[in-house]
Order: structure tokens, then sequence, then C-alpha cells
């Protein structure tokens, strides 16, 4: 286990914080994909968070980064609540939805429900930097405040490095992208071959309904991987 100081806090959405781990001279090795259990210093329980910058960045910035919810939570009294220099104790790295090491696909699609997008965003920037053909990201939030990263999503889109797909779900006001819940005309639109290796990270019902689509799509139940958050 880390004792680490925070070094930033900023908002990503309405309802979520960006925050950065310090890790000065600690070596942290992790898989694109995994998280962290995170807690203030000497408190239990700590609560699982997935990482969302690449290992790359990591190594390069000395930082990990989380998205945190910024609600308070209404199920338990042990709410995380970052401030900027706290000393959080941090364990890990956990899970096993990881982006492998060395993919025999070069196509890549990522499909994310609300704050699943953060170890997709890591499993995206790391995948960026490996031989590939097309990275696609399809993106579901409840309102157009509610994607974490936006800005730096339509910029590699702009710069035509990601194919990216947004959609709204609980929004009636203006919106020029897409509403609605994922659905197999969206994923149609982003799977450019069958060898597509594809991660899904969202609630229940998307990572329930998402792998049924893709495999209706002519994607095989093996290069599907899913995590509910």
């Amino acid at each position: 286990m880390l004792t680490l100081p925070i070094r930033l806090v900023r908002p990503a959405t309405p309802r979520a914080q960006l925050v950065q781990l310090d890790l000065a001279d600690h070596a942290f090795a992790y898989a694109p994909g995994q998280a962290v259990l995170v807690a203030t210093h000497g408190a239990e329980p700590r609560r699982p968070f997935s990482i969302c910058s690449a290992p790359e960045d990591a190594r390069r910035e000395r930082t990990i980064e989380l998205l945190v919810g910024a609600e308070p939570d209404d199920a338990a009294g042990d709410q995380f609540i970052p401030e900027l220099h706290q000393l959080v104790d941090v364990e890990g790295p956990v899970g096993s939805f990881t982006f492998p090491a060395a993919p025999e696909e070069e196509w890549f699609l990522f499909v994310a429900g609300g704050t699943g997008i953060a170890p997709l965003h890591a499993m995206l920037r790391h995948a960026s930097t490996i031989p590939h053909r097309g990275i696609g990201l399809l993106y579901s939030a409840r309102t157009p405040q509610e994607f974490a990263y936006e800005h730096e999503l339509r910029a590699l889109a702009a710069a035509g490095r990601i194919d990216l797909v947004q959609t709204v779900t609980r929004w009636t006001g203006v919106w020029d992208g897409a509403r609605g819940r994922i659905d197999r005309k969206g994923l149609e639109a982003l799977v450019r071959d069958a060898a597509t290796l594809c991660f899904v990270c969202g609630p229940a019902a998307l990572v329930e309904d998402v792998p049924k689509l893709l495999n209706e799509i002519g994607v095989a139940r093996s290069r599907i991987r899913v995590e509910e958050w």
C-alpha cells in the first residue's frame, strides 16, 4: 500500500471530479483498465476507483488520475471527498478488466456509459500508442454536461485519431449529437471489421445489452470485454 498526496482536483462533470495522485518516486506498474482502492489516510474502508490515465501517462507525469463522484454517497457514510494536498492510502492495482499487452486485433472499440469512461479512457490513450487501424468510442451520458474528458475526446476526433459518437439519454434541450440509449445502428457505425476488440463499461443495462448487439453485427463474444460500473 502507498500513501500519496493529492496533486490536483478539478471538475470533470457537474457530478464528478478528476483527482490526480502524486506518485513522486514511487514505482507503480499497472495495466490499462485496472483500478485502485483509495481512502483518506488512515480511514476505512478503501473504495475502488478505475485509473483514468494510461501507464505511459503515469510514468511521464508521475501521477495517476481518478474520476471521483462529487455527490454524497446515499448508501453509506464513507464517501471519499478529495482535497488538494490531502494524503490518501492507495492499494492496488486490482481488476482483470484490462487492455491486453499484445492484442492481435488492430481495430478497437470502446463503449462507455457515464463514469464507465474512467477505465476506457486509460485504455484508449494506451491503444493510440500501439499499432492500430482504427479506434472508436461510443459514449453515452444523461446530459451534455456529463461527458468527462469531452474537450480531449473531441480534439482527438477532430484530428482524425479516433471516431467519436456521443449520445444523451435524458436531455430535451439543445444538443447537436445523438439522443437515446446506445443501439445497434450506433454500434454499426463504429465497427469497421468483425475482428474488432471491444470494451464495454457502464451501468448494468448497458453492459448487458451492448455485447448482444455487438454479437448480432458479427463481433465474436471472445472479442468483447465488459465491466459493470
